[in-house]
């Protein structure tokens, strides 16, 4: 069974040791920058990032990093979350783990954890095309922006 579990001492550096497929490197930033990333925000933002451990029983198979913004913070005008990070392990890729892991994912973000909200935003790099079809299996739609050489897109809740 997938579930999301906070970072933890007990399995930062399995989050850390995490890796994806070498032709996917530069798809997305290393779990290390990612929690690094997580540790500034803590300290400096009003809302914590949320960063969560995937994990298939208690194996961790992946990284999550997510986050709130207001109306009045969002590039988007609108209350929204957004997936900045969502990988699964090279050795667990291809066996419906990512699939399973980001409808837990989108789950959570329903619960609306940090606030209100009326869509979730993500980007992905524009050669992704396994993000790009798992995104819109869920129902995400490219926005016809880019931001930082990315595809963004929205799902709206």
């Amino acid at each position: 069974m997938i579930t999301l579990e906070k970072i933890t001492w007990d399995n930062w550096e399995e989050c850390i040791r995490l890796r994806v497929k070498d032709e996917q490197d530069d798809f997305i930033a290393s779990n290390m920058y990612s929690l690094a990333q997580s540790y500034v925000a803590l300290l400096n933002d009003e809302l914590p990032p949320m960063t969560y451990a995937i994990c298939e029983d208690s194996k961790v198979i992946g990284f999550v990093m997510m986050y709130h913004d207001t109306a009045e913070e969002s590039d988007y005008s609108e209350e929204s979350y957004g997936i900045c990070r969502f990988m699964i392990d090279r050795k667990f890729q291809g066996k419906g783990y990512g699939k399973k892991a980001f409808a837990k994912v989108l789950e959570l973000i329903r619960t609306f954890p940090q606030g209100n909200a009326v869509s979730v935003y993500l980007s992905y790099h524009p050669k992704n095309e396994v993000a790009q079809k798992l995104y819109a299996s869920f129902g995400f739609v490219e926005t016809g922006d880019i931001s930082d050489g990315e595809v963004v897109a929205r799902l709206a809740l």
